[in-house]
């Protein structure tokens, strides 16, 4: 039996990775024929935190502007997101401002946000620096991680820690009576897999080379 249903959505401008990211979290796959989303995908994931079987659906969003209307009625009721950019394209980091105020205008009031800054694999092409994103995230109060799809570094981690704090904010919620009803709870068995996320990570932990 599923205890919660959390909406998460990817988003960020096109061919920064929002894809790869999923593939890796969701099916531990990495797919070196890359194409454009189009439109919106969807993949689920179920984790466990603190005993309660948690099901992420995480909707991947396409970063063409031809899409930006369709994607955004997709935002509504999202809990979680993670925006990415691509550490090696610096207009993709300047774009963030944009997503995060999408964002912030369609999703729920308390969406839990984590920046992470993509193909941290590719340091030698790096555009920009780590302190950047530290910075924004900060300023903006996000979460941050540096990932890469590629070989896996933080990608678990970065999901995990947005699912657990949107946990940790639903349950206080819930135990403080307030007038919000926690997420959907099924009552059907839903396959997916199991992790067990009951130790907090660490807030803005970079990779490391």
């Amino acid at each position: 039996m599923m205890d919660y249903v959390f909406k998460m959505v990817v988003i960020g401008d096109s061919a920064v990775g929002k894809t790869q990211l999923l593939s890796r979290f969701s099916k531990n796959e990495f797919s070196t024929e890359t194409r454009a989303t189009v439109g919106v995908e969807f993949q689920t994931k179920t984790i466990l935190i603190d005993k309660k079987l948690v099901k992420a659906q995480i909707w991947d969003t396409a970063g063409q502007e031809r899409y930006r209307a369709i994607t955004s009625a997709y935002y509504r009721g999202a809990l979680g997101a993670l925006i990415v950019y691509d550490i090696t394209k610096y207009p993709s980091f300047e774009q963030v401002p944009r997503w995060l105020d999408e964002l912030r205008a369609h999703a729920d009031p308390n969406v839990v946000i984590m920046l992470a800054g993509n193909k941290c694999d590719l340091e030698g092409l790096r555009a920009v620096p780590v302190e950047s994103g530290k910075e924004l995230a900060e300023r903006e109060g996000l979460l941050f991680l540096e990932t890469s799809a590629l070989d896996a570094t933080n990608v678990e981690k970065a999901f995990l820690m947005v699912l657990e704090r949107i946990y940790r904010n639903v349950s206080r919620k819930s135990l403080g009576g307030g007038d919000e009803e926690p997420p959907l709870v099924l009552k059907s068995s839903l396959r997916g897999t199991r992790l067990d996320v009951n130790e907090s990570p660490q807030r803005y932990q970079c990779c490391s080379k």
